[in-house]
């Protein structure tokens, strides 16, 4: 009898095990994201019930990967510029924030990203955005310099195919982050068997299978990215040294092995000098790059500094460092513009938008941040606290951009 007791509890214990798994997943523990049962742990009503109207809980294995995309562990990080002031612009001083953990492109996006993008365009769209997506080539003209085979040759020519792509505003680029979210989710959708693939519609989050949008990063981002400060972790929340660049030392060349005393970016040397002496160019290029050139970061990002300067979402504002939060900084607009306690109560920056017939300062919310040196900047640049800023409508030779893209469901 007493035997019989004792199977009767086992199987009782089986029975338990097996029904904790089917609610909550392998080991009969608690919900979860991926796991989250067959039944809602707070009202305990059945999920996909479809014939009792019930909550349907689509399946979902943890957000799913999305091309180029490199996966930036968040953290603690000290943001500013570690090289001295020569600018005297004083206007990244040091400052300790904490950034979430956030996806961001490998690369800079290349010409053959922003064709593909036209192509898609022109199939899809009206003639007035195909046209408004152009990037504009004369940016390679030059009153007195002969640049103009660029003008004609850069964006399309086989060549040029994964060089970054230039001559693009900020507009443009953000506009660039919004397509490429919709058609990597449609992608998704289409693998998956879905019938949004053939819709216009929005993807729901809850499908489980979408990634986040596209987005340029904000300047804290980018700026964290760039440093990978992962690189000099050494015990528990230790770093060995900080970093002048997105590499060891206080140098520009390679201080180690086989590629000792080549360049570890593409910019300016000095007065005349973009690419060094033929036989032994110091850098290998005279304008822009392949997006691949250089050595990564330890995030595994490349050109974080030189090749092409990078859009950000921040607006410009010369004491954005001491103004913004310091969990997750943005400055969005002219937020704490306004002078009060004066005579006169206004905007403190006198700009077109307060004066517009003798203004004095192009500080707007229009003014964006871009960060990292370009194929034209000195060394001086490189260093990815270094910041300036350029109308969001306005367009160059060397600024491009990357994108990024949140870490959904997490908390660090």
């Amino acid at each position: 009898m007493r035997n019989y007791i004792k199977v009767l509890l086992l199987l009782a214990g089986a029975s338990a095990v097996i029904t904790g798994c089917s609610l909550f997943g392998r080991g009969g523990g608690k919900p979860t994201a991926q796991n989250p049962g067959s039944v809602s742990s707070a009202t305990g009503l059945a999920y996909n019930d479809e014939d009792a109207g019930g909550y349907m809980v689509n399946p979902y294995k943890g957000q799913p990967d999305a091309p180029n995309m490199v996966f930036i562990e968040g953290g603690r990080a000290v943001m500013g510029s570690f090289e001295e002031d020569v600018m005297s612009f004083r206007d990244n001083i040091e400052r300790t924030v904490s950034v979430a953990s956030f996806y961001m492109d490998e690369t800079e996006i290349a010409n053959i990203h922003w064709l593909e993008y036209l192509h898609y365009l022109a199939r899809d769209s009206s003639q007035e955005v195909y046209q408004a997506a152009k990037p504009d080539t004369t940016v390679w003209v030059g009153k007195l310099a002969f640049n103009d085979p660029y003008v004609e040759h850069y964006l399309r020519y086989p060549g040029f195919r994964y060089f970054p792509v230039v001559g693009v505003t900020w507009n443009q680029a953000s506009a660039y982050a919004v397509w490429r979210t919709r058609a990597v989710n449609m992608d998704l959708a289409k693998k998956a068997g879905e019938e949004y693939a053939e819709t216009d519609g929005r993807i729901p989050l809850e499908s489980g299978f979408v990634v986040p949008a596209y987005r340029l990063p904000t300047e804290a981002e980018w700026e964290y990215a760039a440093q990978a400060m992962i690189g000099t972790q050494w015990l528990e929340e230790m770093q060995t040294h900080q970093r002048i660049y997105p590499w060891d030392g206080h140098a520009l060349r390679n201080p180690y092995g086989k590629q000792m005393g080549f360049m570890l970016a593409n910019f300016k040397r000095g007065r005349g000098d973009y690419a060094g002496i033929a036989g032994r160019l110091n850098d290998g290029a005279l304008i822009t790059t392949y997006i691949y050139e250089f050595p990564p970061n330890d995030y595994g990002l490349y050109n974080m500094a030189g090749n092409v300067s990078e859009w950000v979402q921040d607006v410009y504002r010369p004491l954005s460092f001491q103004d913004f939060d310091d969990l997750n900084p943005i400055r969005r607009d002219g937020f704490l513009d306004k002078a009060t306690g004066t005579e006169q109560e206004g905007n403190v920056y006198n700009n077109v938008d307060r004066n517009p017939e003798s203004f004095t300062s192009l500080i707007t919310d229009r003014a964006r941040v871009y960060k990292g040196g370009s194929w034209k900047d000195v060394a001086y640049w490189m260093s990815p606290g270094t910041r300036r800023y350029l109308d969001q409508d306005s367009a160059t030779a060397t600024i491009g951009f990357r994108c990024a893209m949140i870490r959904a469901g997490s908390n660090y």
